[in-house]
């Protein structure tokens, strides 16, 4: 199988008002226990990652108020999330979850975040429930430690990634592709390398046409030696924050063309799970689901 980070922190208790995005994390594991995707011994448990590889993506003051839980009033409500300690614990064992995701990639094909994909964490300041950009952080590592030299970062979730774009805008070994709502926040755009907004109510057919047309292409250009994927499923029509009108059958073969290419090109591929806000609990775990299964019967 796969490796699979996950550690018990990442359930972190939020206020009332805030526990539905963080029940995924919790279930999505139980789900691929149960029902034999995956076994325990999959899944490994990050520790707090060293500051110093956070700080190849994000400012020392950035970091420093996070860690001092000093961040002014206006910043913190960008990020949507009230901070604890236990909050910003959280984060950095993601972005360590991450890096070590992307090293077993290197040895066996693809490897998971249960949580991660937070491309909306800028170099200097945080938003939409993200604080530190897991991706952005682990390529940086990748680079330094040449284990990679040209990185593809594959977002599709429903929101544009902006804060990865931002971090990426001056680096050529690191080339951004997002697919996402064009009406969909974010409502000011970063420029990423390669931006394909989407129309309200963008159905499987169209959807799949689209990156099917534009990822070969992609990756015959760049020729890159791994690939992010941000693996967002907001873009599901019943998704309260995403406008698009994608199926749970579209969302599942939209996972299986990007884990093929990478198959069939042999390119590590590390996965960070993104969004996911439909109404209903078993519609996120059964569409999150569908990239481990999918995963499994391809690597």
């Amino acid at each position: 199988m796969f490796p699979i980070a996950f550690h018990p922190i990442y359930k972190h208790p939020l206020p009332v008002g805030h526990r539905f995005p963080m029940l995924k994390y919790e279930l999505l594991p139980q789900q691929l226990l149960y029902e034999g995707t995956a076994t325990q011994t999959d899944f490994f448990e990050p520790e707090i990652i060293d500051l110093e590889l956070v700080l190849k993506v994000h400012t020392k003051s950035y970091l420093d108020s996070l860690l001092n839980l000093s961040l002014d009033a206006k910043a913190a409500r960008k990020i949507g999330f009230p901070l604890s300690a236990e909050l910003i614990e959280r984060e950095l064992r993601i972005a360590q979850g991450t890096i070590i995701g992307c090293k077993k990639a290197l040895e066996c094909g693809v490897a998971f975040n249960i949580a991660g994909g937070t491309h909306h964490a800028f170099s200097s300041h945080g938003e939409a429930f993200c604080l530190l950009n897991d991706q952005a952080i682990a390529a940086h590592y990748l680079l330094d430690e040449k284990l990679a030299t040209k990185i593809l970062i594959v977002d599709l979730d429903v929101h544009q990634g902006n804060g990865t774009a931002e971090i990426f805008k001056n680096n050529n070994k690191v080339f951004t592709f997002s697919m996402h709502g064009k009406t969909n926040y974010p409502f000011k755009k970063e420029i990423s390398d390669l931006d394909i907004p989407l129309e309200d109510g963008t159905n499987d057919t169209t959807y799949l046409s689209i990156l099917s047309e534009i990822l070969p292409k992609l990756i015959s250009q760049l020729q890159p030696d791994f690939i992010f994927y941000l693996a967002g499923v907001d873009i599901l029509e019943t998704d309260k924050l995403g406008k698009l009108g994608c199926t749970i059958d579209g969302c599942k073969k939209r996972d299986e063309f990007v884990f093929k290419i990478c198959r069939e090109k042999n390119i590590p591929i590390q996965v960070s799970m993104g969004g996911g806000y439909s109404p209903q609990i078993k519609t996120i775990i059964e569409a999150h689901a569908n990239t481990f299964r999918v995963a499994k019967s391809i690597f």
